[in-house]
Parts: C-alpha cells; sequence; structure tokens
C-alpha cells in the first residue's frame, strides 16, 4: 500500500483540502486506484452536531456517516464513494481505545497515547485504505491522508506521531509527504519566513517532507523558490507554487504543470508499478475529459442564481451547493454568478429594522434567473423563505428547493393555496393549528447526535408523472437514490389536498407515504426535493437535480432532458442514484 500525506503549517484554510483532492486525481490519470482519509483532530465524534457558521457544511456520505466537508472534494474529484471511517476524528479513536479497554482487551495493561492510541491510528488507516471506493471493487492502490488543523497543535500530537510510526513501517517508497504552507505578501514582498518556522516545526515533529507546496495569492518569484529550497534543505523541484486560480478545477492542472506528478511518480516508485493497458487507457481518458471539462469561463454567457439561506455568512456552510452549481454551469456552458442572500432580510419586519438590508435583498432576488432554497434548521429566517418562494411560485421564476427548502415551499402551498392560515412546521411551533410538515416518528427527540434520517435512500417516482421534469432529468428512471439528512417530512394528513390543489407530489419513499420531491407541472420548473442531491454531484457528473435547475436558469432544460434520456437508453436501465 501507498500514502501520501497532505499537512499543513502556518495557518490552516488554504487548501489543504483540495491539494489532496488534486493529488488523488494525478494519481488517477495513471490508472491507479485512489481512496481518500481525512483526521480532524477535534474531540467530536463527527461533524453532525457542529456549527456551519463556525467548521462549514456537515458531508453526508453514502452509508449515513456525517463528516468533515473534505470528504465532498475527495468523492468529487475522484468520482468516489467514502464511508464513514473515511474521516477520523480524536473521539472515535479515544472511544475506540476505551471500549477495548473495558473488555479487557489489553490483559490489564495502563493504556497510553503510545503505543495504544498510535497503533489504534495506524490499525484505522490500514484497514480504511484497503476498502473499495469505485465500480471496480478492486483494492485502492494509493490513500491519500490529509491531517486537518496545522502540525504543532497540541490536538494532533497523537495522529503525528503515528503517521512518523506509518512512514518507518511502510517503507520509503511506499510514502510520500506534502506539506502545504502559506506564503504572505506584505507590501508586495514574497515573506517565506512563515514557511521556514512551519517546515522547521514539521522536521521537529518527526515529519520527512517530499513536497513543499506554497500557497501565494500570485505565481510565486524564482527567487522565493530558491530561498525557500534553501532555508528548507530541499531541492528546487520540491517547492511547489500553488497561486490562486481562476477556478478550484483548474488547481490539478497547475500541479501537473509544476511538476507534482513526476515528485509522486518518482518518491512512490510508480515506474515500477505494473498495470493493465486498459487501466492506462481509462486514467488518459479521464485527464483529458477534466481538461476539457474545466475551461475558462472568461468568455462564458452568465447565468445569475441567488441562493436565500441561513448560514450565507460563511460561503463553506453549503458548499456542496456551491459546487453542485459550479458542476452543473459549466455543462450548461455558462459562468455562474451566485448571489447569497440572508433569508432574515427578505422578510416584512426588516423593512422597519433596516430598510437597506431589506432593499438590497430583494433587489438581488429580483435580478436573479433563478432562485434556491437550500436545507437548514431551525425557526430563524424560514418566513423570509416562505416570501421568496411564493415570489418564485407566482411570477414563475425557476425554484429549487433542497431539503427544509422544500418544506418550506409546501407550508408555502398550504398557506396560499389551501388557505391554511399561519400553516408551518413542528419545528418552528409544536402546538401550530396547521401543521404541514411533522416530526419523522421514528425520530429521537432525547439525542441529537446521529438520530436522522441519513445516507442513501431510494425514492420511487409515482405513476403518471412522465411528464416530470425531475424524472426527465434521471432519464425518465422509475427510482433514484439520493442522500438524506433530516428529521421532519411533510405531513401526509395534507398530501391528498396538497395534489388537488394543484402541487404535484412526484415522488415518495418506499412505502409509498414519505414526500421525496414536489414540483407543478405548468411551471418553467418548481421542483422540491427532501433529499440532499449535492452530495452526489461530481466535476464531470453532475446532480440531475442541480443541473435541471441550472439548465432552466440558462434556458437550456429540454436540452438537458434529451441528453439524460439518452445516457439512460446508453447505460440499459441505470437508475439516476449511480449517475457517476
Amino acid at each position: 500500500m501507498r500514502v501520501v500525506l497532505v499537512s499543513g503549517g502556518v495557518i490552516s484554510g488554504v487548501g489543504k483540502g483540495i491539494i489532496a483532492s488534486s493529488a488523488g486525481l494525478l494519481l488517477k490519470t495513471l490508472g491507479l486506484r485512489v481512496t481518500a482519509i481525512k483526521i480532524d483532530p477535534y474531540l467530536n465524534t463527527d461533524a453532525g452536531l457542529l456549527n456551519p457558521l463556525e467548521h462549514g457544511e456537515c458531508f453526508v456520505l453514502a452509508d449515513g456517516g456525517e463528516t468533515d466537508l473534505d470528504l465532498g472534494n475527495y468523492e468529487r474529484y475522484l468520482g468516489i464513494t467514502l464511508s464513514q471511517q473515511s474521516n477520523m476524528t480524536t473521539g472515535k479513536i479515544y472511544k475506540l481505545v476505551i471500549d477495548r479497554e473495558r473488555r479487557g482487551d489489553y490483559l490489564g495493561k495502563t493504556v497510553q497515547v503510545v503505543p495504544h492510541i498510535t497503533d489504534a491510528i495506524q490499525e484505522w488507516i490500514l484497514k480504511v485504505a484497503k476498502i473499495p471506493v469505485d465500480d471496480s471493487g478492486e483494492e485502492p492502490d494509493v490513500c491519500i491522508i490529509e491531517l486537518g488543523g496545522t502540525v504543532g497543535d497540541l490536538e494532533s500530537g497523537p495522529f503525528v506521531e503515528a503517521l512518523v510510526q506509518l512512514r518507518h513501517s511502510l517503507g520509503r517508497n511506499n510514502f510520500f509527504s506534502i506539506g502545504v504552507s502559506y506564503v504572505p505578501i506584505i507590501n508586495g514582498e514574497e515573506k517565506t519566513k512563515p514557511t521556514q518556522h512551519a517546515i522547521k516545526q514539521m522536521r521537529s515533529a518527526g515529519f520527512i517532507l517530499d513536497a513543499i507546496a506554497c500557497r501565494c495569492e500570485r505565481e510565486l518569484d524564482e527567487a522565493t523558490i530558491q530561498k525557500i529550497a534553501r532555508s528548507c534543505q530541499v531541492e528546487y523541484e520540491q517547492v511547489i507554487g500553488v497561486r490562486n486560480m481562476e477556478t478550484i478545477y483548474q488547481v490539478p492542472l497547475l500541479l501537473e504543470q509544476e511538476g507534482l506528478l513526476k515528485l509522486l511518480q518518482s518518491g512512490l516508485a510508480l515506474d515500477e508499478a505494473t498495470l493493465s493497458p486498459a487501466r492506462v487507457q481509462k486514467g488518459q481518458v479521464l485527464w483529458d475529459l477534466w481538461k476539457k471539462t474545466v475551461v475558462s469561463e472568461r468568455h462564458l454567457e452568465p447565468v445569475n442564481i441567488v441562493l436565500v439561506g441561513k448560514y450565507v455568512s460563511l460561503d463553506d456552510a453549503y458548499l456542496s451547493v456551491r459546487k453542485s452549481l459550479e458542476h452543473s454551469a459549466m455543462r450548461c456552458k455558462r459562468k455562474l454568478n451566485l448571489t447569497s442572500v440572508d433569508a432574515e432580510h427578505l422578510e416584512h419586519d426588516m423593512q422597519h429594522k433596516d430598510p437597506t438590508k431589506y432593499h438590497n435583498a430583494w433587489k438581488a432576488v429580483c435580478e436573479a434567473h433563478s432562485i434556491l432554497v437550500p436545507g437548514g434548521f431551525g425557526s430563524r429566517g424560514v418566513e423570509g423563505m416562505i416570501e421568496v418562494t411564493k415570489w418564485a411560485r407566482e411570477r414563475n421564476i425557476p425554484f429549487l428547493g433542497i431539503c427544509l427548502g422544500m418544506q418550506v415551499a409546501v407550508i408555502e402551498y398550504a398557506r396560499n393555496k389551501l388557505g391554511r392560515a399561519g400553516a408551518t412546521s413542528e419545528e418552528m411551533d409544536a402546538t401550530a393549528e396547521h401543521k404541514a410538515v411533522i416530526f419523522m416518528p421514528e425520530g429521537s427527540k432525547e439525542q441529537m447526535g446521529g438520530t436522522m434520517r441519513l445516507g442513501t435512500r431510494t425514492s420511487h417516482f409515482k405513476e403518471g408523472t412522465e411528464w416530470s421534469k425531475l424524472r426527465g432529468m434521471y432519464g425518465g428512471a422509475a427510482t433514484f437514490d439520493e442522500r438524506h439528512r433530516h428529521r421532519y417530512e411533510v405531513n401526509p394528513d395534507y398530501t391528498e389536498d396538497l395534489e388537488k390543489a394543484g402541487l404535484s407530489l412526484t415522488a415518495v419513499d418506499d412505502l409509498g407515504v414519505r414526500v421525496e420531491s414536489i414540483e407543478i407541472r405548468d411551471h418553467p420548473f418548481f421542483v422540491g426535493v427532501q433529499a440532499h442531491p449535492e452530495f452526489t454531484s461530481k466535476v464531470l457528473d453532475p446532480s440531475p437535480v442541480y443541473l435541471g435547475f441550472v439548465a432552466a436558469s440558462a434556458g437550456c432544460l429540454d436540452q438537458m432532458i434529451a441528453a439524460a434520456r439518452q445516457k439512460k437508453e446508453l447505460v440499459n436501465g441505470t437508475s439516476g442514484g449511480s449517475h457517476f
């Protein structure tokens, strides 16, 4: 087994996840099978209860794992399906070791960080690195490991020690270490001292770096690269400048141009690896398609979309939604202009509290080609979401509601078309007279972590929905598989009245009771889904839901539906859930 470790110094949040994903993609272009592991040193068991405004979105895996958003980057770039074991946290590791101690597995020994915690970390990596993650069903050739945070953080100490030991046990040609650093520009001058200190600290911790990826807003000067190489005792070729690119999808092209692939081939002795001609050709086809897809957006016609949400102050809170829109815009050959609007700013009260915010929010809505309302929790901003949903419905503006966004669309319809004044969700008001959305009966109100309806679920299009635009985007399939994350559902007592009033409930769950999608038939595109299709969107294979929405926004929905039906015929009945 071969491992590529990506760790960081100076500061976090400079792009380790994108560099790790890009390195994995470059290895895939050789025909190798690649998997990935993200190490998060925090004590939480998973990311399910983390505040999205502090930590970014919670990415949901096919098996229901609630994980760090970087696992989404790995899946999007590499076209793989990871498991919840692919996200390792201090909480998971310590729980594993403590459970073993309670069972008596250590036979009365004193349980310590070294060797018990560090051994458990290595065992975890070696086990997960062998789990198949693609449709080949074969064991991966290379495992990308990203160590979260920065080397030197107190909480990451056990992981650093375990990785140092792992490098020694695997051997020199089976372990490649990339250190990511930041080169700030102060008064026009590129400063190398932070990188020098970061690399020194990594070495003190035991890391032997095979490449130094230097993040900078611009292309590094030749003198800067020479200075870093000389000060950090590495060869000039081992210092890789990673400047800001027009899109993050061009980073793999930059890293290949900067020589990272050659370093990986040499450092991992990949020239000695024997791959079948078919795998080599598959890798080349992947690379050619990637380069063809991630073209410059400068001369493309724009598509203006407004995202009305609760957590818009942090872009990463809706990272997968943003990436899904980008994937779809690339497929439609449009430049995405995405504007985020705080749902609270659209509420009537805001007109009196802060007229400027109210005016600017509605101005953005009025100027957009389409409106997207994503998921979220709690009552804040919901009334604003209801108002903008009504605006889209009445003015025939393309609309997409995701999870809470679909529930909001149902509430709006119940209020304004069914005449159920004050209709709401049980989440907002448990004592309301008209609860159009209710708590799922199988849910838990005592324990929050890991108790939602999570992971991939199959949805079934109802009979007579051949007209459905959503079904058309899945190629006319009878079912589709998407990932879920929710505690509330459309009230089954309302479904008959909603349909009579013109809101089509086009898809339901396995039991035929739980509403999975809604549409308005005579609307250009009014779709709501209970699932989170953004979690399965890939760079080279956009989510059918988001692609349909962007296509409707850009005026090319009919072409995309025709292409989806053609693709469905070519793959001979594959359901929409496996569209990568």
